[in-house]
């Protein structure tokens, strides 16, 4: 099931990486790449939320597609957060909590899975409000201006992007601390 509804909709989260990033370099006035990458980044992020209802409805799922969905998410995330490194508008440590955690537990839940304990490193919910919580501090980021005249994107999106840092790490611990036994048990 390479080629269904809700995998090509994954894809379209990678395909975006270039062109969220590729909009800053548009001979547009600040406001209007702010704009339009937020619009962008929220569109394609909601394609996460409809690609697993899609597959779940259409009975569309597959091993690929699990695979795919994931490395997608984590490409676009970690990809915004570098485009607002480089805007100074999320500090370079944020970004280096919540990639390396990224990073580090895609490496456990593969390893996990090698061995056959991946349950035991499965989405929690910890894991979910952490993702939820940098969906909303990204386009804050990203638009950087006043949204309805009162809500100041940029300060809500430095709050934001921090307790998501927390969230990552706090995250990070849970998983490390359900992988602990099977880490143990195969050291001896």
């Amino acid at each position: 099931m390479f080629w269904t509804l809700p995998t090509i909709m994954t894809w379209t989260r990678i395909v975006a990486i270039p062109l969220i990033v590729g909009v800053f370099y548009l001979p547009l006035e600040e406001p209007m790449r702010n704009l339009v990458a937020t619009v962008m980044f929220i569109v394609f992020a909601a394609t996460d939320w409809l690609d697993g209802f899609l597959a779940r409805r259409l009975n569309q799922t597959s091993a690929f597609g699990a695979f795919l969905d994931p490395v997608a998410d984590k490409f676009l995330v970690c990809a915004s957060l570098l485009v607002l490194v480089h805007l100074n508008r999320a500090d370079v440590f944020v970004a280096l909590i919540i990639i390396g955690r990224e990073i580090a537990i895609s490496a456990l839940r593969e390893w996990m899975a090698q061995i056959g304990a991946g349950k035991s490193v499965a989405v929690h919910m910890i894991g979910k409000v952490k993702t939820v919580v940098q969906m909303v501090a990204i386009p804050f980021l990203l638009f950087n201006g006043t949204l309805f005249g009162v809500i100041e994107t940029g300060v809500w999106g430095q709050w934001l992007i921090w307790i998501s840092a927390v969230l990552t790490v706090w995250s990070m611990i849970y998983y490390l601390q359900k992988a602990i036994p099977e880490i143990r048990a195969r050291a001896k």
